[in-house]
C-alpha cells in the first residue's frame, strides 16, 4: 500500500518581539499562552486533516493526468496499427483488462444552457394546462411546476425540462413547446470524466472505484 504523507501546513503562529502569537478568525493576534487548550487542539487537528487533504487532492489530480496520459499513448499506437481510434464521436470509451475484471470510462459530458425559446415553450405549456384544466394529470403540472422554478442560483432545473419532453402529449400546442425547448438548448462547454470499475467475478455486478471523497 503506498504511503500517504501529508502536505507542511503553517502552525498560524507568530513571533513579534519575542512572544509567539495566533491571529484569530478577525486578524487580531492574540497571545497563544492565552488562547484555550480547547481551540488549540481543534486548531492542530484541522491544520493536520487540512495537510493529508490537499496532498490528496494533489495526488488525485496526477492519477487523472498519468491516466489521461496512459490511455492516449494506447489509443496512439492503436492509432498508428490500425488508422483508428477507439471509442465514439464524442469521445465515449470503454477500456477493459483482458480477464474481463476491470474496467475503464472515459466519457465526455456536454453542459447545456439554455436560450430565449424556453420563454416561449413555457408559455405554451401554460396554455395548454390552462386549458386542460382539471383534466390535466396533477403529476404533469408538478412537473411542469419545478421545471420552470429557477433554483437559489437563477438556474433552470434541466432534469425536469428533460422529463417535459419524454412526456407523450400529443396537442399541437405542448408539441410546438417541446419544439422551442428542444431549440433553446445550446452546449456552452463540455467535461472529460474518467471512471474505474471491478467486480470479483465475470458474472458479478460493476462496482466503481470511489475516488470522491463525499461518496467514500
Amino acid at each position: 500500500m503506498t504511503e500517504h504523507r501529508p502536505l507542511p501546513i503553517p502552525d498560524g503562529r507568530v513571533a513579534v518581539s519575542g512572544k509567539t502569537y495566533m491571529p484569530d478568525a478577525k486578524g487580531k493576534l492574540v497571545p497563544v499562552e492565552l488562547i484555550e487548550a480547547a481551540a488549540l487542539l481543534e486548531d492542530e487537528t484541522v491544520r493536520k486533516i487540512a495537510g493529508y487533504g490537499l496532498a490528496l487532492s494533489e495526488q488525485v489530480e496526477r492519477f487523472k493526468a498519468h491516466t489521461f496520459e496512459d490511455l492516449g499513448a494506447f489509443e496512439a499506437i492503436l492509432a498508428q496499427e490500425y488508422g483508428a481510434s477507439k471509442g465514439g464521436a464524442k469521445g465515449n470509451k470503454t477500456f477493459l483488462s483482458f480477464d474481463g475484471l476491470w474496467k475503464v470510462q472515459v466519457q465526455v459530458a456536454d453542459h447545456i444552457d439554455f436560450g430565449p425559446q424556453l420563454q416561449i415553450a413555457k408559455e405554451l405549456v401554460d396554455e395548454c394546462l390552462n386549458e386542460w384544466a382539471q383534466d390535466a394529470r396533477a403529476e404533469i403540472r408538478a412537473i411542469v411546476t419545478r421545471a420552470f422554478n429557477t433554483d437559489k442560483a437563477g438556474q433552470i432545473n434541466r432534469s425536469e425540462i428533460f422529463m417535459l419532453l419524454r412526456l407523450e402529449i400529443e396537442d399541437a400546442r405542448w408539441l410546438e413547446a417541446m419544439r422551442a425547448i428542444r431549440d433553446a438548448m445550446r452546449i456552452v462547454g463540455s467535461k472529460t470524466y474518467v471512471r474505474l470499475y471491478r467486480r470479483e467475478t465475470l458474472e458479478a455486478a460493476w462496482q466503481a472505484v470511489t475516488i470522491d471523497l463525499a461518496k467514500a
